[in-house]
């Protein structure tokens, strides 16, 4: 009896891991901007700015938004942007697309 309840268990897990799991995507309604129009300008300026300070300026397009998330975390300590600026810099730069 203990066999035909392990096989059955093992099958059953088998099963279950072979089953195709949902995965979540961004839909094209979701925005990822969280600033107003007037603090995106403030991270046009911080971008133009502060980035091009050190280095020319990438065009927007060239990255998607997930990526620029990694540039920005990587590059805004480096560019002295506090966490506002950094956001601002962000939506501009996801807007600018």
């Amino acid at each position: 009896m203990k066999k035909i309840l392990v096989a059955t268990s093992v099958i059953g897990l088998l099963a279950a891991s072979c089953t195709p799991k949902a995965v979540a995507t961004a839909t094209t309604t979701t925005n990822p901007i969280k600033s107003t129009e007037a603090q995106i300008a403030q991270g046009k300026l911080a971008f133009e700015n502060s980035c091009g300070k050190c280095h020319k300026l990438p065009d927007p397009a060239s990255h998607t938004a997930v990526e620029w998330v990694g540039i920005m975390n990587s590059m805004a300590p480096k560019a002295k942007l506090t966490e506002e600026q950094h956001q601002w810099v962000y939506d501009y730069i996801v807007s600018a697309k």
